[in-house]
């Protein structure tokens, strides 16, 4: 029986960073990865957006450490030299009714202390002429980064304080004992005591918390997979910051984002699925077309191509309220050492320094 006194389970961006995290603060950090490489989940399928903190109830996680790790995440990509651009975005309007709802996005923003500008649509013409709309907001906060080097420079100072990076290695057993929990991996009988288990699977956390055996069922949520499609434009866009419309029932709307080269992407729609899966059906360009057509009218017919799907970790369904950010420690399910984090979807990427620090802050 190896000893290790932390492991952290999933190496994506959060993994990493809650590794990161524990390395820092002198503890022996091991980090078991499923699958091949470290990040090939959520966190290389996604818009790789680094959000202001506009949309979040006030005082939830996802709002507070969304706030506080944007400017984290900014600071540690200028002082490492990560490509990151602060291009900033509009939320556009798409008819009159919709201003009402750019008013109450702006107070929902002011109330997490970011402040957004109410432009008009001439004033929004201006800055974007291709846009089409009645009025939007501009948040200046908002940027993009080059996610993979995010993380790999994560996993570097993780690895340059000690931790060890173990990819291949599905958790299939987790057995509490006493001060411990004993890990089995790939089907395998325990063989790895640790003192300190954190949690961080993503789409597979909560798969990941039913394999500890006696955990309390009050303390395991569902897990939903909300599929999210992109296609990529395949001439140059004549945007220069990213767009977004107003959020629809159950995301943020087929927004473009741009990469550190200025490529344009539509995405993610939300398509509800059983289990996890990646391929992008073509027939779903039809749907974008039209949503991007409400902002962007001079798309032309045969430039959206299918680019890439990621699936969002969510614990809420279709129609239900949207769920924050769960870090579940002993003082919450009462089993000792052991932390769960649940629901980390957007904005993860943006929060994950200080989502890392508020974990750890709950280990004793």
């Amino acid at each position: 029986m190896d000893n290790v006194e932390a492991v952290v389970l999933g190496a994506g961006v959060v993994g990493l960073a809650v590794a990161r995290e524990l390395a820092l603060h002198g503890r022996e950090v091991l980090i078991l990865e499923a699958a091949e490489r470290f990040g090939s989940g959520a966190s290389s399928r996604n818009s790789e957006v680094i959000h202001a903190g506009i949309y979040y109830p006030r005082g939830s996680l996802k709002a507070r450490l969304c706030v506080a790790g944007r400017e984290r995440l900014y600071e540690f990509c200028r002082d490492r030299g990560i490509a990151h651009r602060r291009c900033g975005k509009l939320i556009v309007a798409a008819s009159e009714p919709q201003l009402a709802a750019l008013t109450a996005i702006a107070a929902a923003a002011h109330s997490n202390d970011v402040q957004l500008t109410s432009l008009s649509r001439a004033q929004a013409l201006a800055l974007e002429p291709e846009l089409a709309c009645t009025g939007a907001l501009l948040s200046p906060l908002t940027g993009i980064i080059d996610s993979h080097a995010y993380m790999l420079a994560l996993l570097a100072e993780a690895e340059n304080h000690g931790a060890t990076l173990v990819c291949a290695s599905a958790v299939t057993r987790l057995v509490p004992a006493g001060e411990s929990i004993l890990i089995g991996v790939n089907g395998g009988p325990p063989s790895l005591r640790a003192r300190i288990l954190v949690n961080c699977g993503g789409v597979r956390a909560p798969a990941v918390a039913r394999l500890i055996e006696g955990f309390p069922a009050a303390h395991l949520p569902r897990a939903w997979f909300a599929k999210g499609s992109y296609f990529s434009l395949n001439v140059r866009a004549p945007f220069h910051r990213l767009i977004y419309p107003v959020p629809e029932p159950g995301g943020l709307g087929i927004h473009l984002t741009l990469d550190l080269a200025g490529r344009a992407r539509f995405g993610p729609d939300v398509e509800w699925i059983e289990a996890c899966e990646y391929s992008v059906d073509p027939r779903r360009g039809a749907a974008f077309y039209a949503a991007v057509r409400r902002y962007w009218p001079g798309l032309a017919d045969g430039t959206l191509e299918p680019g890439y799907a990621g699936v969002r970790p969510r614990i809420y369904g279709p129609g239900e309220p949207a769920a924050d950010f769960r870090i579940d420690d002993a003082a919450v399910h009462g089993v000792r050492g052991v932390v769960n984090l649940f629901g980390i979807e957007s904005p993860g990427l943006t929060a994950s320094l200080a989502l890392a620090s508020e974990a750890v802050s709950r280990i004793s």
